[in-house]
């Protein structure tokens, strides 16, 4: 219930703001909300499934920071499938030459499917920007996150453990005429100890403008986590709500 009241209210902090397009040298601030999902009812079952998310930014000349959390929440014929939640915290550090920067990275995983019970990644790299242009950015960073992880394996017997890994992204966003913007991150993250023990994760989704501050928004979200053998896909569409300030 307190994950439904923090992703309501963020709902309910955006709407009272008038939105403005991006950011400017103006604008520091940035607050967003996704929610999409589908309802499936037949003569022989139904399911449903619930992708929410509250993003929140703040932008300096020299420094960004990024806060952002999402729930995701299923049943099928009354057995649950999703109930995962991930909640992230990372800055950017600009202090050395063009298109390159320092990052830090703080995020904790529950997920139902994925068979985490707990997991905290922390850790920090650097980041090139190939291509830095107001309408496309395609960026790599790469660096080592250490992962503290309580799993339940085949059988659920549970499996408690650490490991450094390795974090490689690629990251990519275009816009065209300032209505459609395709963006995506991906990533795969290797332990150092068990080349047979990696992450995998892969977002992007599609975004049509209707208006300043709302767009049609459909989704593609693929994790695997190669300890479990656990993997899902969602292919989800709705609605994004955004506010520059």
């Amino acid at each position: 219930m307190s994950r439904l009241f923090i992703l309501t209210l963020g709902f309910a902090t955006l709407l009272i703001h008038r939105a403005s397009a991006q950011y400017t040298d103006s604008t520091t601030y940035y607050a967003g909300y996704i929610s999409t999902g589908s309802i499936n009812k037949t003569n022989d079952g139904d399911s449903y499934l619930l992708n929410n998310a509250v993003k929140f930014g703040i932008r300096k000349k020299s420094i960004s920071l990024n806060a952002n959390n999402s729930w995701v929440y299923g049943k099928q014929d009354k057995s649950l499938t999703n109930n995962d939640f991930s909640s992230s915290l990372d800055f950017n550090l600009y202090k050395t030459f063009p298109h390159f920067f320092y990052w830090g990275l703080a995020n904790y995983n529950t997920s139902y499917s994925l068979k985490i019970n707990n997991q905290l990644l922390a850790g920090a790299g650097v980041a090139y920007n190939l291509v830095d242009q107001p309408q496309a950015l395609l960026n790599i960073s790469d660096g080592i996150l250490y992962d503290k992880s309580d799993l339940l394996l085949e059988d659920s017997i549970p499996d408690r453990y650490h490991t450094f890994r390795n974090s490689f992204r690629l990251l990519f966003k275009f816009t065209i005429r300032k209505v459609i913007t395709l963006e995506g991150s991906n990533f795969v993250q290797s332990s150092l100890n068990d080349k047979h023990d990696y992450i995998f994760r892969s977002n992007t989704s599609l975004s049509v403008k209707l208006i300043n501050w709302l767009s049609f928004t459909t989704a593609y979200n693929f994790n695997r986590i190669n300890r479990t053998g656990r993997q899902n896909s969602l292919l989800n569409y709705g609605l994004t709500l955004e506010k520059y300030f």
